[in-house]
């Protein structure tokens, strides 16, 4: 499966913004998918995952509250809705995917992921 990310671009602080990661080669049913993003000079970090066998949703703290992972019903496209977005949301955004099981404490690491879309970048200015 192919990834695209899309949904980046230059917003105000406190305004909204949704990422989108669609699927290409088949559908994310039994994904679990994953958006990690890259601030300049930092590491890439977990930002939210939603599991593929029960649709648990996972958030990092910063953004819980803020931020809410979904997927479509025709299970191709999976979204990131970015609420009241703060400057230190800058980064690079991307979408990961990974088939077949997953325990909960492996969510946040970018290495259980075998599949990722390039990046979105998403810049929030003060």
């Amino acid at each position: 499966v192919q990834l695209q990310a899309s949904g980046g671009g230059l917003v105000q602080a406190g305004d909204s913004l949704r990422l989108s990661c669609v699927a290409s080669g088949g559908t994310l049913s039994r994904y679990t998918m994953g958006w990690f993003r890259q601030a300049p000079g930092k590491e890439r970090e977990f930002v939210a995952a939603i599991r593929g066998s029960d649709r648990s949703e996972y958030y990092e703290g910063a953004v819980k509250g803020r931020f809410t992972i979904s997927r479509d019903a025709a299970k191709t496209t999976v979204y990131l809705h970015m609420n009241a977005l703060k400057p230190e949301d800058t980064a690079v955004y991307y979408c990961a995917g990974k088939s077949g099981h997953i325990i909960t404490s492996s969510v946040r690491y970018s290495t259980s992921y075998h599949y990722w879309g390039q990046g979105t970048l998403v810049t929030v200015s003060s």
